[in-house]
């Protein structure tokens, strides 16, 4: 084959035989990383004839885009191979304006499709080490798209010439406060401030410990309903993801339904907290903010609700009332929980006995997880969207990132206590005990999720690669009394946070309880806009009868302390 100059380019056989030494070479280091660089480990390649009947599909689709490019004429076309749907990396004109940068885009997007179709064919019968495998060849995509250089992105020229050079100023000068700041920057940092302009519901702090600082909300409305709202979110990482700004914050929506609110804002553990253990967090956390709940109210069982993590870490406690006798909860509200750890998403693939163990041998008995390497890892589960769009935009384009209110918060990391950590992650990912009747014993006590009967209301997201709603879905299998499952539109957070007073997605519903998701799905019904809406509804019947707003906030006994959010959540990770 050639072009019109008669230059000559590979030829179908070249194609195959580069195709082949390419493949093997890959899979056999991504084999490697997923085995945890063990020595000899096998390259998990498809077994011979899948191999090359993809190869030839590979090397005749090259073919394709050669004869494709050559008939281009210098004329901006329809590109014979497309990004796939939400991906924004080769939107600019620029990339179709150029023959070269055309055919740049096209043959990575060739090259990723045939890297990633190898990877899901490859003969792992582990399903772990498949998914990381998978995981990690992704990984190895998205770093080495031609957007992420200089040299092989048109934008990066162009912003230069329209902006005669200073774009190239400007990136090198956020590449050095970043490389100061120890992260990249993904939105304006100084056009947020917890408690200015985020977190910022009226209350009080009315108790501490060394592990939490308990809130109470102020009432909006004349009368609340009589039985309280008590919220436990993620200890891995800011409660205010659930009081971002007016607008989208799902504190502030209870409060104006007539709910009196009590929240959780765990301290951003630092040296002094390095030896905390599950039952720490479990005793110190939700146990004793329900007796203090219990105390300030005088009602005996309360609402309570659980936000990925810290559902998880609500419900074990729940689990560990019940076995103690105590029945202090009128309903349970799990959002994108999970309780079965078979299917752990994209960060279950990250989990085996050799990182755990590793883990457990450093910081089991003491030490953090500093709060960047939590952030970096869940970053990396979305490179594309968390990394290199920031790469490409602050560096390579020299921009400032835009103001945006949940990227701040993505960005505020936290640390992990080594023991709990290593607790959670051998328990819950490795061994998945929590679901085995009376496997885990948690504060003395053998724990059983099916005494966990108290009604409840399970959210799950639909696109949520951190707990698939598949997963979140078995968690109807393990609890003791009636559920009531939703699944919202989006992923992990942006499903969850999803405001009301926009009422923008969609959610389905069902009054079916199948064993399997998939059936479940198959009669539910999808309903327009935000699912706060469906929830709050399920939410006051379980709420009690109206009463007489109170006009202070705590007690005698549990006296505000100081205003909300508090200090705890203002404190950032890495600090000594």
């Amino acid at each position: 084959m050639s072009d019109h100059n008669g230059a000559a380019f590979p030829g179908a056989q070249e194609l195959m035989q580069m195709g082949e030494q390419f493949t093997r070479q890959f899979f056999e280091f991504v084999g490697k990383q997923a085995a945890g660089m063990q020595q000899g480990a096998a390259a998990p390649v498809p077994d011979g004839g899948t191999l090359v009947e993809l190869q030839r599909e590979y090397a005749q689709r090259h073919a394709e885009l050669w004869s494709h490019m050559l008939q281009r004429n210098d004329t901006k076309g329809e590109p014979l191979v497309a990004p796939q749907r939400g991906d924004r990396r080769f939107n600019d004109d620029a990339w179709a304006e150029s023959p070269v940068y055309d055919y740049l885009r096209q043959a990575y997007l060739l090259n990723a499709e045939f890297m990633n179709r190898v990877a899901s064919e490859a003969p792992l019968e582990d399903g772990r080490m498949k998914a990381r495998v998978q995981f990690l060849t992704r990984q190895y995509i998205d770093a080495l798209s031609p957007s992420n250089f200089a040299a092989t992105n048109p934008e990066f020229i162009k912003t230069a010439l329209d902006t005669k050079g200073e774009s190239i100023t400007r990136g090198i000068q956020n590449l050095l406060k970043d490389l100061e700041k120890g992260r990249i920057s993904m939105t304006d940092d100084d056009a947020f401030e917890v408690g200015r302009n985020l977190a910022t519901t009226p209350g009080a702090v009315i108790y501490e410990n060394e592990l939490m600082q308990l809130i109470q909300y102020a009432p909006l409305t004349d009368k609340v309903a009589q039985k309280p709202l008590l919220i436990v979110p993620p200890c891995i990482n800011k409660f205010y993801i659930m009081d971002l700004q007016a607008h989208n914050s799902l504190v502030r929506f209870i409060v104006e339904q007539g709910v009196t609110v009590f929240l959780v804002s765990w301290k951003n553990p630092q040296q002094s907290e390095s030896k905390t253990t599950w039952d720490d967090y479990l005793d110190k956390g939700p146990l004793t903010a329900l007796e203090i709940v219990r105390s300030v109210t005088r009602v005996k069982k309360l609402n309570v609700l659980g936000f990925c993590v810290g559902g998880t870490l609500l419900t074990s406690a729940l689990a560990v009332a019940r076995a103690r006798g105590e029945d202090p909860v009128e309903s349970l509200t799990l959002m994108t929980t999970l309780l079965d750890f078979s299917d752990a998403g994209e960060l279950g693939c990250l989990v085996d006995e050799t990182s755990v163990a590793t883990r457990e041998a450093t910081i089991g008995k003491g030490g953090l997880l500093p709060g960047q390497e939590l952030a970096n890892t869940f970053s990396a589960l979305r490179a594309n969207d968390l990394v290199w769009q920031y790469v490409v935009g602050n560096y390579l384009k020299g921009d400032k990132p835009a103001a945006f209110d949940l990227l701040y918060w993505n960005s505020d990391s936290t640390n992990l206590p080594g023991p709990f950590l290593c607790w959670y992650l051998r328990n819950m990912y490795l061994e998945n005990n929590l679901r085995i009747p009376g496997r885990l014993k948690m504060l003395g006590q053998k724990v059983d999720l099916g005494k966990v009967d108290m009604p409840a209301y399970l959210l799950a997201t639909r696109e949520d690669h951190i707990v698939p709603w598949e997963s979140a879905y078995l968690a109807r299998r393990l609890l003791g009394g009636e559920t009531t499952f939703v699944l919202g539109a989006s992923g992990h957070i942006a499903g969850a946070i999803n405001p009301a007073s926009k009422n923008r997605r969609s959610y389905w519903v069902s009054t079916a309880n199948p064993s399997h998701a998939e059936e479940w799905l198959e009669t539910a019904e999808e309903r327009p806009g935000s699912w706060w809406l469906d929830w709050i509804e399920w939410l006051k019947p379980r709420s009690g009868k109206a009463i007489a707003a109170r006009g202070r906030l705590g007690s005698t006994t549990y006296e505000p302390t100081e205003p909300a959010p508090g200090r705890y959540v203002k404190e950032r990770a890495g600090k000594s």
